[in-house]
């Protein structure tokens, strides 16, 4: 039986409401655990909230069906939004969040298999993309009609082995691999293009063998329409490039290094969910 998306996927108003109501879970854990990467979570999580409710066919009532689609979080660290949304799709139950980072939780600060939804452990950077494209190397061998999907920190790029999987990719002509850059241009210690410079980041995944479409990482609208346009290019690996704010949807956390790794005082976080409400409100109004 071949798997559907979110059944119904949800359209554009619902999804865009769940990031707001995301953004606010995700702080709530780490505010409750004082632990987390805040900045990067909030991020990536339109991404997330996208795929897991538009776009992968996957069902948490049939977690290890082969012919699901894979989603291997390769910038681990930014665990609290994948948790966040799994638990709002179901695969395990929503109260489990409160125990993220607590002993002998089963939601530690990076992805760990333990956790129903969990594809593989990550967050050693450079990691995930070779995971990712053994997966979907296994389906094309495999005859299996299921695609990959990772998401990668801009900082992770540094890491060689992001490079060296991106030759087998297209070595292997994995168009049912998609991997997403999250370009929010920080990374822990600062600028990206300060500490180790990526630019020019298209010429570059171009010439390793990928078809590549920009989009505004945080826009729910352009994350649908560049879904709905893969494979990108018959043969080729497709790769995203997703610029992002880091920090989105708090105003002073937007673009802040200092954000990535940060627990919010009791003041921040009130201020963080008064304005997380009241983009709820607007949302509401908007109806």
């Amino acid at each position: 039986m071949q798997i559907r998306p979110a059944n119904p996927p949800l359209e554009l108003r619902d999804l865009e409401l769940k990031s707001i109501q995301y953004r606010k879970t995700l702080l709530s854990m780490i505010k409750h655990a004082n632990s987390g990467h805040t900045a990067g979570s909030l991020s990536c999580v339109d991404i997330l909230n996208v795929l897991y409710n538009h776009v992968l066919r996957v069902d948490p009532g049939d977690p290890t069906n082969p012919d699901r689609d894979r989603y291997i979080h390769s910038k681990g660290h930014s665990v609290e939004a994948l948790y966040t949304v799994l638990a709002d799709r179901g695969f395990f139950p929503i109260e489990e969040l409160d125990t993220f980072e607590q002993y002998a939780t089963r939601l530690i600060g990076h992805p760990t298999r333990k956790a129903p939804g969990v594809e593989q452990n990550t967050g050693a950077l450079g990691h995930g993309l070779s995971l990712a494209v053994g997966t979907a190397l296994a389906a094309k061998k495999d005859g299996r009609p299921y695609r990959v999907f990772t998401i990668l920190g801009d900082g992770e790029l540094t890491e060689g082995s992001v490079w060296e999987a991106s030759m087998s990719a297209a070595h292997y002509q994995l168009d049912n691999l998609v991997v997403i850059v999250d370009r929010n241009g920080l990374q822990i210690t600062g600028r990206t293009e300060d500490v180790m410079r990526l630019e020019p980041l298209e010429e570059k995944f171009r010439a390793f063998g990928y078809a590549v479409r920009h989009v505004n990482g945080n826009n729910i609208a352009e994350l649908i329409q560049v879904f709905t346009q893969l494979p990108f290019e018959t043969g080729k690996p497709n790769l995203i490039l997703a610029h992002t704010v880091k920090g989105k949807g708090v105003s002073f956390m937007e673009d802040v290094a200092s954000w990535h790794h940060r627990v919010p005082t009791d003041a921040e976080f009130a201020q963080a969910m008064n304005e997380l409400n009241q983009a709820e409100t607007l949302w509401l109004q908007r109806a």
